[in-house]
C-alpha cells in the first residue's frame, strides 16, 4: 500500500493520477466528455458521463501504473465546484442533467433576492455573493422545474450533492452521502462561520435540509469503494474542491500565502488563517481547507477568462495554431503600441462581478497585428491578477501594517495551471505586480493537493510541515520593471475596464 489514486473530476474532462510513496506522479489517464448547452447561458453535464469517465480513467491509470488493488493506500477526490447533481436515493438515478457552475439560468432569481435586500445576510453567513455561479439557486431551480421533484425531496427521497458527493455515492454503492467543508462552502447553503448547513437560507430557497450531505474535514473517512469497481474495496480519505486542492498542493498553509491557478479561468486564494475576512472589494470569503474540525479561511478572487483568451486567439482569430506560439509573438510586438484587451467574453468576475459586459480592445492603430493582439491577450491575464492582488491587499489592511499579509511568503505569488508554463506571461505578471512569482516543479497541484491529504490520512505521507518542506521551486520570476512603468500600464488597464463596464450601462 504505497500509492495513492487521485481523481480530478473537472469541467471538461475527468482525470486519474497515481502518486507513489514519494508523492511523484507515475501514471495518469484522462477522458473528455460532452458539454450540453440547452439554451443560451445554460450549461449542463450528463451525470452518467461524469461517472463513466471517472471509473474508466481510474481503471486505466491503475493499469498503466502496473498496480494491484492492494497497492493503493487511499483515494483522494478533487472536483469542479458548485456544479449540482440531484438523484433518487432508492435508484441512484439523477432526476436531471447536472447544472454546471458556469450556468446562468438563475440570474433573475439572484436579482430578485438582491432586490429584497437579502445579499448582506447571505454573504455574512456564507462568504458568497448572490450569483448564479453558486449551487443553491441551481438546486432551487431543479426543485421548481423538474416534475415531482419537490414532493420527492420533501419526502426525503432525493439527495443533493456537488460532484464529489455524487461520485462518492456511486463509488460506495450508495452507502455514503457526504461532502467536505470546501465543497459545502461553495453551495450558498453552508454557514462557514458555524460550520453547518444554514436553515434560514435553505428555507429562503425552498431546499429541504434532508437532501443535504454530511459535511466532513478534507481528510476524513468518506467510505469504501465497491469491491467490483477496482478489484478490492479502497478507502476514500481525502476530498477538496479543485481550487482549494490547488491551495493545498501549493502548501499555502501560512496566513498571507497566496496561490493563483491559470486554467480556462484564473482563481486566486489568499490564506487568511482562522479569520474570515469580510471583503470590502467584492471578493469571496471561503474555506481554504479544514482539518480536525477547524476551518482555515481564505479570500478568493475569480477571473473568468485566462487561458481561454489564448484559445480565442487560436480558434476565434486563428492567428496561432497552438498556445506556445504566443510567447514569440508577444516578444515581437511593437513596443510603441499599448493595446489593452479586456476579455469580458462572459462578463467580468472579481472584483467587478458584471455578467453583462462584453469584451473590448483599446489602442488599435493601423499597424496593430497578430503580435500586438497576442501580447495584449497575455497581458490581460496579468492585469486581471493585479486587480485581485490589489483587492486582497485592501481587504487585508493595505499590506505591511497587517501581520497576516506580512507573514512569510505573503509578498510572493505561487502559480500553477497551464498558463504558468509561459515564461513571458509569468515575467509580465511579476512586473505588473511588483512582486516575485514562484512556479513550482509540479504544476499538477490540484491532484497533488488531494493526493497528499488522502495519503496523509492513510499514514503514507507527512504532515503539513513535512509536506511544505517537499514543495520544490522550478523558477522565481523577479520584477524587472520600475514603479513608474507599473503605474502607467495599470492605469491604462483601469481606464480600459471602466470604458468596457460603462458600454452597456
Amino acid at each position: 500500500m504505497t500509492h495513492v489514486l487521485a481523481i480530478d473530476q473537472g469541467t471538461t474532462s475527468s482525470r486519474a493520477i497515481i502518486f507513489d510513496a514519494n508523492l511523484t506522479p507515475i501514471a495518469n489517464a484522462q477522458a473528455e466528455f460532452t458539454q450540453h448547452y440547452p439554451k443560451s447561458g445554460w450549461v449542463e453535464h450528463d451525470p452518467a458521463d461524469i461517472w463513466s469517465s471517472t471509473v474508466a480513467t481510474c481503471r486505466d491509470a491503475i493499469a498503466r501504473a502496473g498496480l494491484a488493488p492492494g497497492d493503493i493506500a487511499a483515494i483522494g477526490i478533487t472536483n469542479q465546484r458548485e456544479t449540482v447533481v440531484v438523484w433518487d436515493r432508492d435508484t441512484g438515478q439523477p432526476i436531471h442533467n447536472a447544472i454546471v457552475w458556469q450556468d446562468r439560468r438563475t440570474a433573475e432569481m439572484c436579482a430578485r433576492l438582491k432586490a429584497e435586500g437579502l445579499e448582506a445576510m447571505v454573504r455574512h453567513k456564507t462568504g458568497l455573493l448572490l450569483d448564479p455561479y453558486f449551487s443553491g439557486t441551481k438546486l432551487a431551480w431543479l426543485l421548481e422545474n423538474v416534475e415531482g421533484a419537490r414532493a420527492k425531496a420533501e419526502a426525503g427521497k432525493l439527495a443533493f450533492g456537488t460532484v464529489d458527493s455524487f461520485l462518492i455515492w456511486k463509488l460506495t454503492g450508495g452507502t455514503a452521502h457526504v461532502t467536505d467543508a470546501t465543497n459545502a462552502a461553495r453551495t450558498l447553503l453552508y454557514n462557514i462561520r458555524d460550520g453547518a448547513w444554514d436553515a434560514e437560507i435553505c428555507a429562503l430557497l425552498g431546499v429541504p435540509m434532508a437532501m443535504l450531505p454530511e459535511v466532513k474535514d478534507c481528510g476524513a473517512d468518506f467510505g469504501l469503494t465497491r469491491a467490483d469497481l477496482f478489484g478490492a474495496p479502497l478507502p476514500i480519505l481525502g476530498v477538496a474542491g479543485d481550487q482549494q486542492a490547488a491551495t493545498l498542493g501549493q502548501a499555502c498553509f501560512k496566513p498571507g500565502m497566496m496561490k493563483s491557478t491559470y486554467g480556462t479561468g484564473c482563481f486566486a486564494l489568499l490564506n487568511t488563517g482562522g479569520t474570515l475576512v469580510e471583503s470590502r472589494n467584492r471578493l469571496l470569503g471561503t474555506i481554504a481547507y479544514q482539518f480536525d474540525g477547524t476551518p482555515t479561511y481564505a479570500l478568493e478572487g475569480s477571473i473568468f477568462i485566462a487561458g481561454a483568451v489564448v484559445q480565442w486567439l487560436r480558434d476565434g482569430l486563428t492567428i496561432i495554431r497552438e498556445a506556445g506560439e504566443t510567447q514569440a509573438l508577444a516578444e515581437a510586438a511593437d513596443a510603441g503600441q499599448e493595446l489593452y484587451l479586456v476579455p469580458a467574453f462572459t462578463g467580468l468576475g472579481a472584483p467587478y462581478w458584471d455578467p453583462d459586459c462584453r469584451g473590448a480592445i483599446y489602442g488599435l492603430t493601423r499597424n496593430s497585428g497578430p503580435a500586438e493582439f497576442a501580447r495584449a491577450a497575455l497581458e490581460s491575464v496579468g492585469f486581471q491578477t493585479r486587480d485581485l492582488w490589489e483587492a486582497m491587499r485592501a481587504d487585508m489592511g493595505g499590506g505591511d501594517a497587517n501581520p497576516d499579509w506580512a507573514a512569510a511568503g505573503a509578498a510572493t505569488l505561487r502559480v500553477d495551471g497551464g498558463m504558468s508554463a509561459s515564461d513571458w506571461t509569468m515575467q509580465f505578471l511579476a512586473d505588473i505586480l511588483g512582486a516575485p512569482v514562484d512556479r513550482p516543479k509540479v504544476l499538477e497541484t490540484t491532484a497533488l493537493g488531494v493526493a497528499w491529504v488522502a495519503g496523509m490520512r492513510a499514514g503514507l505521507y507527512p504532515d503539513q510541515e513535512g509536506f511544505a518542506a517537499t514543495w520544490a521551486l522550478d523558477r522565481t520570476f523577479a520584477p524587472k520593471r520600475d514603479e513608474a512603468w507599473r503605474t502607467t500600464r495599470y492605469s491604462g488597464w483601469k481606464q480600459a475596464v471602466a470604458r468596457t463596464l460603462s458600454h452597456h450601462d
